[in-house]
């Protein structure tokens, strides 16, 4: 089986943070296959940028190593994954959610995340 992780739940498994409920950590190992889209570097990296993610500054130097030494597969973001997330038939403007969306709905997977605004495109959220 496998899963998307939504930047947010890709980070606080990577700080090891204790507000990562017990049943999604659980939800999460049960997956054979834990993939993280490529837009969640660049979203980790703007938001760090721009002082809304200070928590996550030590961990964005060698990001995309420790995402792979912990077992994460990166998700490429194609041109086909662009064309779907700027032809979605959905009112959420958020970018970032809208490329991750399209990573979800192209590789035939659910997505890891606590935002409800995925449910409005079809994707399969599995939340805690």
């Amino acid at each position: 089986m496998t899963i998307l992780l939504d930047t947010g739940p890709f980070a606080l498994l990577l700080m090891n943070s204790t507000r990562m409920s017990d049943n999604l950590r659980r939800v999460i190992a049960e997956h054979d296959i834990v993939l993280v889209p490529a837009i969640a570097f660049y979203e980790i990296g703007q938001k760090v940028r721009f002082g809304k993610w200070p928590e996550m500054a030590p961990y964005v130097e060698g990001l995309e190593r420790t995402a792979q030494e912990d077992g994460y597969e990166v998700v490429p973001l194609t041109a086909a994954v662009l064309l779907k997330a700027s032809l979605l038939d959905w009112t959420h403007r958020d970018p970032f959610d809208r490329m991750i969306a399209a990573t979800a709905l192209q590789e035939r997977v659910p997505v890891a995340s606590p935002d409800a605004a995925f449910d409005a495109v079809g994707v399969e959220r599995v939340w805690g």
